[in-house]
């Protein structure tokens, strides 16, 4: 049992340019009586990639099912998770894409691939048209974060580098205020953040998007476990990996259920949360075990790799086969 309570963090979807509060919970418990339930700690981020197969294990019950008593503190992005792996204050977790860097660089085990998303995109206030117009403005992006990667990406095709513009580092919550309020000219961010500053300023233009960049790299999220939980507790993680498994052949078959559950679980407007949906690929965990088998994660990981080199996040990242433990994830499926 940990002594250390994680903080819930405050997460940046609301109708309002700040985002409500997500309360921690947990997503399961040991019934009076019952057996003793495997303890982990999990956390997510309060959108849908990040939350969605946490609310269908909490709907289905699944923690129960497979012995596991489970708390999900939720946090605004995944390098604070990869943080909390570090401290043992967490074991198990969600990143987006532009945190997998740090998986790269052995700081956790990739145990799953969630999601290939499409819903990064660069966004600009009225009269700046174009990536070549932000040299010189004030960009803001969350660092470590699909935000920051596709900014880098953006630039990077119009021949420019962050040392064009003049770059802003800031929590995914204060980016929506400080865009609404015109403190800033651009920002890297990603749905359902940007619906809510689409509510606020209507005609606020999109540079760049991840279609962009289909060709050069995959925006794959996953979900992530401590290196020494993982190395330590392999029937733990079996059974963390099967509930996982599980959610994620439940939400491929029942998308509009899923986006449901995903809404009320995070107290969120349910439209907001179908075009956060609407924004990525997803996979069956028998689909992942035929694209694992196929060497198409590993390819989506190795040009990830290369990117994250490219923009200077890593210089001599490890194979994904040492950071990404597939073995453990097609074995969950047996």
């Amino acid at each position: 049992m940990k002594k250390m309570i994680f903080k819930c963090a405050a997460v940046a979807i609301a109708a309002v340019a700040a985002l409500a509060l997500t309360g921690c919970s947990s997503g399961g418990s040991a019934e009076a009586g019952g057996a003793a339930k495997d303890e982990v700690t999990f956390g997510y981020i309060a959108d849908f990639n990040g939350a969605s197969v946490h609310a269908i294990a909490q709907e289905l019950k699944l923690w129960d099912k497979y012995g596991l008593k489970v708390k999900t503190p939720v946090f605004t992005n995944g390098p604070l998770q990869i943080q909390a792996l570090g401290t043992e204050d967490l074991d198990f977790g969600y990143i987006g894409p532009g945190a997998m860097w740090l998986p790269a660089k052995g700081e956790a085990k990739v145990v799953s691939v969630n999601a290939t998303g499409n819903g990064d995109r660069v966004i600009a206030q009225a009269g700046i048209n174009s990536i070549a117009d932000l040299k010189g403005k004030k960009v803001a992006v969350p660092e470590g974060t699909s935000g920051d990667m596709i900014l880098n990406l953006a630039l990077q095709k119009a021949g420019m580098t962050m040392d064009d513009v003049e770059k802003v580092a800031m929590d995914p919550a204060t980016i929506v205020a400080a865009f609404a309020s015109k403190q800033v000219d651009a920002a890297g961010l990603w749905y359902p953040l940007i619906s809510t500053v689409e509510k606020q300023v209507p005609d606020m233009n999109i540079l760049a998007s991840n279609k962009d960049f289909v060709d050069e790299v995959a925006f794959a999220s996953g979900f992530v476990g401590a290196n020494k939980f993982v190395e330590e507790n392999p029937e733990t993680t079996k059974k963390v990996l099967q509930v996982v498994r599980e959610a994620l052949d439940y939400r491929a078959k029942n998308l509009e259920a899923t986006i449901e559950l995903t809404a009320k679980m995070m107290k969120l407007d349910l439209e907001t949360v179908k075009v956060d949906a609407g924004n990525g690929t997803y996979y069956t965990a028998e689909e992942l075990d035929s694209k694992i088998a196929d060497g198409t994660v590993g390819s989506w990981l190795t040009g990830m790799n290369e990117y994250f080199v490219g923009a200077g996040k890593v210089t001599d990242p490890k194979d994904p086969k040492d950071y990404f433990t597939s073995e453990l994830f097609t074995e969950a499926g047996k």
